[in-house]
């Protein structure tokens, strides 16, 4: 079992920027590709980003390529989101997610554990 616990949402203007955290328990980290999922009121989940095990390789969607970032600390079991240039239509609630068969199972949207959310709400 793991156990997923995000943190650093809250309220930002248009432009500014938060960062994310997720912090992992449970089985080995370290050997699981990670990701950030999104879901805006009245609005389907969609994904954000994914990361491989080792870090090496990052996957973007494109609404936020350029603005935000996906990092992960292995040796503290977090996993990251920097959000610059942040715009209103990025206001949702931000879920962490993990995954062991690796990272294209986050990237299609069937990771096997979910974090609870954190709202990030950007004013225009």
């Amino acid at each position: 079992q793991v156990q997923l616990v995000e943190s650093g949402g809250g309220l930002v203007r248009a432009g500014g920027s938060l960062r994310l955290s997720c912090a992992a328990s449970g089985r080995a980290f370290e050997t699981f590709a990670m990701g950030w999922f999104r879901q805006a009121p009245g609005k389907e989940r969609e994904f954000v980003a994914a990361i491989t095990w080792t870090g090496s390789s990052t996957y973007y969607a494109d609404s936020v390529k350029g603005r935000f970032t996906i990092s992960r600390d292995n040796a503290k079991n977090t996993l990251y989101l920097q959000m610059n240039s942040l715009k209103p239509e990025d206001t949702a609630v931000y879920f962490c997610v993990v995954d062991a068969a690796g990272v294209s199972t986050v990237v299609a949207g069937s990771p096997d554990y979910w974090g609870q959310g954190t709202q990030v709400t950007v004013s225009s």
